[in-house]
């Protein structure tokens, strides 16, 4: 697990609800993903990976793992690059 020394306050709490999911397979995702990526992540990324964190998880686990449809309003760039991390989808 990445840490979160260097991190400022918004990209500390991040890096720890993706890590808390509540669901493994989600901490996995969302976790793994936010150890390569956090400190490089713009504001509108950041923004996103916020909005993720508000969703319930079995829908999103099945949309970033490949199961179903990424739905049309949460198709923004930091889903795709989490499918990408995972499934090497561009």
């Amino acid at each position: 697990m990445r840490s979160s020394a260097g991190l400022d306050d918004r990209r500390k709490r991040l890096l720890f609800r993706s890590w808390h999911r509540g669901m493994r397979e989600m901490d996995y995702v969302l976790g793994t993903y936010a150890n390569h990526a956090i400190a490089d992540m713009g504001e509108d990324e950041l923004a996103e990976f916020e909005m993720l964190m508000q969703l319930p998880d079995p829908d999103m686990y099945k949309w970033l793992s490949g199961s179903i449809d990424v739905p049309e309003n949460f198709d923004n760039s930091i889903v795709r690059k989490i499918r990408q991390f995972h499934l090497g989808q561009s």
